[in-house]
């Protein structure tokens, strides 16, 4: 058997200058981190006990004989890519799919290094991500970014930044107590519904990029900005807090489908009750709703959004990796 995970990511800043139409010409950066909520892949040889050859355990069971029969086109696509077969594979996750913390593309970076497990071949963090790059926007023809797939394979609290010749990813030079204190400000909550991030994005790319790219070119400044006042200890944090206020109202003005009337009374409520700022976490509509709040006025904001699910996170900084593989002499090994 082998279990693998890979973190969920929180984006920041510079969502959608990550698309690829956008940065090879423009050039784009965004500001992220993995938190400690992760997603897992175990699989196991299927032995030929069963009238099917693959069984594959995740919102739905499927079982079948031949790999092009599988109906989730990821895992399809993925087992054909790399020649995967007879296998068992169950998906787990600490936290709900198609909720904006990029949780696509960590099962896509967690079943590819549990396959290349399979295949005792050890692939860097830059060669899963790219993998998981091609998987999800070349042959699933998934709309969307890059951002996610690196986070989730790098890990860490991290500046990304992308032009016509890839990404290059830096580690934010944050101190140990000022990122710990920005991690006590934030606070995240689920607001209920869940939504297909490659539908939504398919949405908001009605507005053309010519339409949006003022926007995106001020959420690309923002990214410098925002980066500073992670690194400089004479700048109040709370500038970040201000920062993801500014950089929320810009991400509304990109697409159709970014916020809703729900999500914008909902955002009103936490900031009326004490917050700093805040956005809504993936590509909109759903998911989880971000904000940054002092340790005095979190109880208020609490309170005010009482009906939602309040989740606490830490940030995490290991990405994907190997939790566990039977050794090769065990009876049923891969």
């Amino acid at each position: 058997m082998i279990i693998t995970k890979a973190p969920f990511r929180m984006s920041f800043f510079g969502g959608g200058t990550d698309m690829e139409e956008y940065f090879k010409e423009n050039g784009g950066a965004v500001i992220s981190t993995t938190i400690d909520k992760y997603c897992y892949i175990s699989i196991r040889k299927l032995l030929h006990f069963f009238d099917y050859k693959t069984e594959l355990s995740y919102a739905q069971i499927e079982r079948v004989n031949n790999i092009d029969d599988i109906n989730h086109p990821l895992i399809r696509n993925t087992m054909k890519m790399l020649d995967i077969e007879d296998i068992r594979l169950t998906y787990e996750a600490d936290l709900p799919a198609r909720s904006g913390l990029g949780t696509s593309s960590s099962f896509a970076i967690a079943m590819l290094l549990a396959f290349h497990e399979v295949k005792n071949e050890h692939k860097t963090k830059k060669e899963l991500a790219d993998e998981a790059i091609y998987v999800e926007r070349i042959l699933c023809k998934e709309a969307g970014g890059w951002q996610d797939q690196i986070a989730a394979s790098y890990g860490g609290f991290n500046r990304i930044d992308f032009n016509q010749n890839g990404y290059t990813v830096t580690p934010i030079a944050i101190s140990p107590q000022r990122k710990k204190q920005l991690n006590q400000n934030l606070m995240m909550f689920f607001t209920g519904f869940t939504r297909i991030s490659s539908d939504i994005q398919k949405i908001n790319n009605e507005i053309t990029l010519e339409e949006k790219k003022d926007s995106l070119k001020k959420m690309y400044e923002i990214v410098n900005k925002a980066e500073e006042i992670l690194v400089n200890e004479n700048i109040s944090l709370n500038e970040f807090g201000i920062l993801l206020n500014e950089t929320w109202n810009l991400k509304k003005k990109t697409g159709k489908a970014v916020s809703n009337a729900k999500i914008d009374e909902l955002y009103q409520r936490a900031m009326n009750a004490g917050a700093l700022g805040g956005k809504l976490l993936g590509a909109g509509s759903g998911g989880f709703l971000l904000f940054y709040v002092e340790k005095e006025k979190q109880k208020q904001v609490l309170e005010e959004l009482k009906e939602l699910i309040y989740i606490p996170f830490s940030f995490e900084n290991d990405g994907a990796s190997l939790i566990y593989k039977t050794p090769k002499n065990e009876v049923g090994d891969l």
